[in-house]
């Protein structure tokens, strides 16, 4: 018989296209998974994966069963959901994802305060690329997740609860520095340092400025706090959202803000989930309690 266990061992070959990596995801040994796999394709008498040395194929027929497999197990988690929606406001366990332009500058802002006023709340946080948590909420390994927009949110639903702008940071020993307020074109020539590839800030900043993606900067990094360790070494200037100005930049006397003086709000700030979730109770008061703390954080 199909077990939900063998489902998730699946799934997650299916997501890492690896049996070693997929092992380290569900907290087993590589053997166990493979024998796992190999007793699933045993009982339904089809192959799902091919598997070399080299690499693993997802077969036709196992894209279709797997796409099944997803919706199986979507199904259960919204029994559970329905089970544990009788539970009076926050008083259950939520497993949110979030992006990482938004955890370290999000969390120590809300977390202490949604702990003391939902003290019955479990909360299970996972970090990671927009792309990648938006996948999970369809699938269901996650309740919601927290994205900064515009962003393709695939059908699922988006609650926006804040809205801010970008910042120009630079050394204050730049030519610019001590502006209230730059225009985008005059960053062309401020070897302006974006995040890499897969963020969606870095897509963000674009827009607000007109940039072309082919154009070429400076220097690409994966995480704002690197992006201001250079600009502090003047190897070049970037673009900091407003929530991330007072834990990165604050009073450092060797760096200069100013406001990115082009049409805003530059990125919106929203919790994603699906349309058929059952704790849509619990969505509405987190975006009333996230905006709350996020305008009373802003007023400080």
């Amino acid at each position: 018989m199909l077990t939900l266990r063998q489902i998730d061992y699946a799934l997650a070959v299916a997501r890492n296209l690896h049996f070693k990596k997929a092992a380290e995801e569900c907290f087993i040994s590589p053997s166990t998974l493979s024998n796992a796999i190999s007793e699933l394709e045993a009982q339904l008498g089809v192959k799902i994966f091919e598997r070399s040395n080299k690499k693993v194929i997802v077969t036709n027929l196992g894209q279709e069963i797997l796409a099944k497999a997803r919706k199986i197990k979507l199904e259960v988690h919204n029994i559970h959901e329905l089970a544990q929606h009788n539970s009076a406001g926050l008083s259950r366990s939520l497993s949110i994802g979030i992006i990482p332009t938004i955890s370290p500058y999000f969390l120590p802002i809300v977390l202490p305060k949604l702990q003391k006023e939902f003290s019955n709340l479990k909360l299970k946080i996972e970090e990671g690329q927009s792309q990648i948590l938006t996948n999970r909420v369809k699938e269901g390994e996650l309740d919601m997740a927290i994205l900064a927009l515009p962003y393709d949110v695939q059908g699922l639903l988006s609650f926006k609860f804040w809205e801010e702008d970008f910042f120009w940071v630079s050394h204050s020993l730049n030519k610019n520095a001590g502006k209230s307020e730059i225009r985008a074109s005059e960053l062309e020539h401020s070897e302006l340092m974006l995040l890499e590839d897969g963020h969606c800030l870095k897509d963000h900043i674009l827009d607000a400025c007109n940039i072309s993606s082919s154009s070429q900067y400076s220097l690409k990094a994966s995480s704002l706090n690197t992006l201001i360790q250079l600009v502090k070494g003047k190897m070049g200037t970037t673009l900091v959202p407003e929530m991330a100005l007072k834990e990165l930049v604050g009073n450092k006397k060797d760096l200069s803000i100013s406001h990115l003086a082009e049409p805003g709000p530059h990125r919106e700030i929203a919790l994603i989930t699906r349309p058929n979730y059952a704790g849509m109770e619990s969505v509405g008061l987190l975006i009333d309690f996230f905006g709350k703390s996020l305008k009373e954080f802003d007023q400080v």
